[in-house]
């Protein structure tokens, strides 16, 4: 009898930790990392006293693990971050890119970048997906909190574009607004900064 109890005891183990490696396998599983394909592309729209402006970079990158079922859909974001050299923003003008990298500090901080703290993926219909990212922006070596929304879709190859738009004052990370011809030409503090981007996953 107590043979027989003992092995009972052994074989509950057993199963224990092969459930236990189960588990841990669908964790694993249920996790897929993704980086961008190609750069992604960034546009920084602005005003000014005399006309719009906008400045330009596909030379980002990005870095996410996503959760996902199954059937490889994507549920949940556990990693996302995102990086772009600020001196590969371009306009159609020197003497903006100048004055904006002057006024961006970029001799210290050489990139603007995104880290999320957390985020939510949500079906939008179809093989549309809303992405709600709260994490922190950093600008001129200023950090600030802020939350990203993006539409994302899934397609055919199983990569995903994201596109969207967040808006901001410049004056708010410390950058003030730059000027041109001697100041005859001053900016908006406000811009919308849009993004697009294609991950696949690695």
């Amino acid at each position: 009898m107590k043979r027989l109890s003992t092995h009972r005891s052994i074989f509950v183990m057993i199963a224990g930790a092969l459930l236990g490696c189960l588990a841990f396998s669908t964790r694993v599983n249920g996790q897929i990392k993704y980086q961008s394909l190609g750069g992604v592309k960034l546009v920084i729209e602005g005003t000014s006293n005399i006309h719009d402006w906008d400045m330009s970079s596909d030379k980002g990158t990005c870095t996410a693990i996503f959760e996902v079922n199954n059937s490889g859909i994507p549920t949940g974001l556990s990693t996302l971050n995102f990086s772009v050299p600020a001196e590969s923003l371009k306009s159609e003008h020197k003497a903006m890119d100048k004055n904006t990298y002057k006024a961006l500090a970029t001799d210290k901080y050489s990139s603007i970048s995104f880290v999320a703290a957390s985020a939510s993926v949500r079906p939008a219909g179809g093989s549309n997906y809303q992405l709600v990212a709260m994490g922190k922006l950093t600008i001129s070596g200023v950090t600030k909190d802020v939350v990203l929304t993006a539409m994302g879709a899934m397609n055919p190859d199983k990569s995903i574009t994201y596109s969207g738009s967040y808006q901001l004052k410049m004056t708010d990370f410390n950058v003030q607004p730059p000027t041109i011809m001697f100041g005859s030409i001053k900016t908006g503090n406000s811009i919308t900064v849009k993004f697009n981007l294609v991950l696949k996953s690695i």
